[in-house]
This record gives structure tokens, sequence and C-alpha cells, in this order.
């Protein structure tokens, strides 16, 4: 796709000073920009860029007066930044604004399909699945039996989507994501092994989700796995049976979550947090990166650690730790004298 830095400054309700009918088809740093490359200057210390980049076009903010010449052509608007980030959305809209059915593809004659949807080839739903109006399933997706998923909804390639599961509305399953396989339940026998535990639940999905790449969601023992309205996922994390994440909570990268665990709304989870099963977090709390998690949260609770405590008791604490070795000599030298 190439646009002019006319149409450019249309959208943005900017001014072109320079050539407005100059064109550009990909984004790009200022450092590194290149001909036919649209990109923006906000941060003051990336100001020297200017006037070396080879960007076609640059964003700036009205106030912006270079101080020597320039090739590029600018677009003067209030917010460099957030210009920027509004074509960013708006270029991501027109990329992803696809329709219709690509073959090969297999739909079920008793699935329900929406309006303006589109199928990507090598897709496959199943039997009595329900798609709403614009949703989106790109090549190689897997719908299961019984699916629901609701309107502007996206599901990128290569996503499995496993029976009964409900996804609301304007939410973006990534690719490698998998929603509703088993839960890990298994049962010691006499024989020293396993029996696996039937899974009989669902995954519930509410409206605004967005799952990262490689993410897994498993389906409930009984009832539901629930992921409520607004949550953020990032790439790689495991969300166990009968979990629920709580309204505009987001969880970084790496992090697991074990069965049954509730946790609450607005909280904030780094990457390769571990949680154990069957306990409750309270809403707004705080977890840092690496941390641990074996007991019940209140509400509010900033942690650190691993078995997880008062971020500013564990900092108080790592000053100590840090210096162990030290103190240990000296403990070593004391009791020799």
């Amino acid at each position: 796709m190439k646009f002019t830095a006319a149409q450019i400054a249309g959208i943005l309700e900017g001014d072109v000073v320079g050539n407005p009918e100059i064109e550009v088809s990909k984004l790009s740093k200022i450092e590194e920009g290149t001909e036919g490359a649209l990109t923006f200057l906000a941060n003051p210390k990336y100001k020297s860029h200017i006037y070396s980049t080879k960007a076609s076009i640059t964003i700036v903010n009205r106030s912006f007066e270079p101080e020597h010449s320039i090739q590029t052509t600018l677009i003067k608007v209030d917010d460099a930044y957030k210009a920027f980030s509004k074509l960013l959305e708006y270029y991501n809209a027109v990329k992803l604004n696809k329709q219709g059915i690509e073959q090969p593809s297999y739909i079920s004659d008793s699935a329900t399909l929406g309006n303006d949807i589109y199928i990507g080839a090598f897709a496959y739903i199943g039997d009595n699945v329900k798609l709403a109006d614009q949703v989106k399933i790109f090549p190689g997706a897997y719908i299961g039996d019984n699916v629901t998923i609701g309107k502007n909804t996206i599901i990128f390639a290569g996503a499995k989507i496993y029976s009964e599961s409900v996804i609301g509305e304007n939410c973006v399953i990534n690719s490698g994501c998998v929603i509703g396989a088993d839960g890990f339940g298994f049962a010691p026998n006499a024989d020293g092994e396993y029996d696996k535990v039937p899974q009989i639940g669902n995954v519930i999905i509410e409206d605004f989700v967005d799952v990262g790449a490689g993410t897994t969601i498993d389906r409930a023992t009984l009832g539901s796995t629930i992921i409520r309205q607004g949550v953020k996922l990032d790439n790689q994390i495991q969300i166990a049976h009968n979990v629920e994440v709580g309204k505009n909570t987001v969880i970084a990268a790496q992090t697991g979550v074990a069965g049954s665990t509730k946790i609450g709304e607005h909280c904030q989870i780094g990457g390769q947090v571990g949680i154990v099963g069957h306990i409750t977090i309270g809403n707004h709390v705080k977890i840092q990166a690496q941390s641990g998690i074996i007991r019940n949260i209140k509400d509010n609770e900033v942690l650190q650690g691993s078995p997880a405590f008062n971020l500013v008791d564990f900092n108080k604490s790592y000053v100590h730790f840090k210096n162990l070795p030290k103190l240990v000599k000296e403990i070593n030298e004391i009791d020799k004298k």
C-alpha cells in the first residue's frame, strides 16, 4: 500500500512542508529511514537525525523549525507521537480489512456466518459454529464444534479454538494460541499410574480481550475458565483449567497460572511469574517479574520474590542478600578468633 504526503496529512489533520505528492509504503525509525519510508520525530534527543534521514516523509510537531537543510518532506501536526500512533492504527485497520471466503477452506453446513466476514484459506469451521459480523478467521485456523465468536473479533493464522469455547466481541487471538485444550487433570491409581480426568467444561473470553501468540488457555474440568473483559495476555502464557482472570488485568509473557486460581481486576503481573492453584488474588495487585505466588493476595499488594512478599521489604532485604558472602566471611573470621 502506498500513501502520499497529502493523503497522510488529511488523515492526521496536518500541514505538508515539502512535496505533497511524495509516496511512502513502509514505516521506519528516523535514524534508519530509507527512501519510501515514513517516520516521525517526537523526542528532542533524536532531532539531529532529521537532517540525515533518508525517510521520504517525517511527522513533526508544529513547533519544529529546521536549523539546517533537510531532504525529507515534513507533515506538521499538534502532537507527532499521537499522530504517528493514530496512523499506525489506521494502517493496521487497512491491512486487516479482508472480506470473503478463500478456497480451499472447510465450513460446516450447520455453521452460522455473519455479514462481512473473512475466512482464509485452509481454515476449518466446525459444526454449529456461530461467527458474528466482521469476524476474521485467518488462514490455517481451526474453529471447533459449537464455538461462538463475537462481532469484529480476529483469529490469526494457525490459532486453534477448541469446541464449546465462547469468544466475545472485539477480541484478538494471535497465531499459535490454543483456546480450550484439556486442562491438566490426572488422578493416581492403585498401580502408580495416572488416569485422565475428563475435562468437560469450556473457555469463556469476554469482550476486548487480546491473547498473545503461543498462549494457551485450558478448558475447565467443570464449568468455565473465564477471561474477563479487557484482559491483555502476552505471548506464551499458560492459563490452567477453571482459572478466572478479572477485568482489565494484564499479564506479561511466560507467566503460568495453575488451576482454579482467581485473579482480580486491574492487576499487573510481570513476566515469568508462577502462580499456584486454588488461591485468590485481589484487585489492583502488582506482581514483579519472576515472582512466585503461593498464598492468597489482598487488594493493592505489590510483591516481588519467590516466594513473593512485599516489594518494599524485598528491596530492603536485597541489600542483605547480596552481602551474604561478605557477612559469612566476617562471621567465620570472628569464629576463628
